[in-house]
């Protein structure tokens, strides 16, 4: 991955597209998770809480290998971004360089429940705008994969942002992913330069409608839950 252009795309807009970050067969590998309870240590009727319609699950410790490696992985370079954001907003906390260490720093702090989950969708479902965010604790990047290929098995359904500038309306953007792709996104606010110095814009995520077919995807949160 070239993180530098991942990090200038994170700067502009809040959001980089990672494509191929899992092979095919993993994709279909992740997908068969979703009907292993025992995989789990929650699921989640979306329409339930108003959040939207579909459903997902939240993996339960210890995560599933390949769950385990992407969010390991993915973290040191994202770590790097986030500190460079926590500087610009001039917040005095610096995530440290391996997740591991993250992660006991959100266990002390009593967030202890895994975040990780898989995401189902099915025609005439979709995910209101949010925010993942489970504590006071919180990692400000993410990841979705997406798992299921668009225009075969499912239409509609694309992944939405929106953010929010101080005095301004929101602003949307619709970000294109295929099979395997990743976008790593804003969970709450991103610094911006503007003629007055650095403000922060604030975003929310969520998924417009499905109109036929399947959707799935992987999301990747950092931070642990209360």
């Amino acid at each position: 991955m070239n993180w530098e252009a991942i990090g200038e795309s994170l700067d502009a807009q809040g959001w980089a597209v990672l494509p191929g970050l899992v092979a095919e067969k993993d994709c279909v590998a992740l997908k068969a998770l979703y009907a292993d309870a025992a995989r789990f240590r929650s699921k989640v009727v979306m329409a339930r809480h108003g959040f939207g319609k579909g459903e997902y699950q939240y993996f339960a410790y210890p995560l599933a290998p390949l769950v385990e490696k992407l969010r390991t992985t993915l973290y040191p370079p994202l770590a790097g971004i986030a500190n460079r954001w926590q500087a610009a907003m001039e917040m005095d906390f610096r995530f440290p360089d391996a997740h591991a260490d993250y992660m006991a720093h959100c266990h002390a702090a009593g967030q202890k429940r895994p975040t990780p989950l898989l995401l189902s969708y099915q025609a005439g479902d979709y995910n209101c705008l949010h925010q993942d965010l489970y504590g006071a604790e919180s990692f400000p990047l993410q990841a979705t994969i997406l798992l299921s290929r668009p225009g075969d098995d499912f239409s509609g359904g694309e992944f939405v942002m929106t953010e929010q500038r101080p005095r301004m309306q929101s602003k949307a953007a619709v970000i294109p992913l295929n099979l395997s792709d990743a976008v790593v996104f804003a969970v709450n606010q991103r610094p911006v330069k503007g003629t007055r110095g650095i403000y922060r814009v604030r975003h929310r995520h969520g998924v417009s409608l499905v109109t036929e077919g399947k959707r799935m995807t992987m999301g990747l949160i950092f931070h642990d839950a209360t």
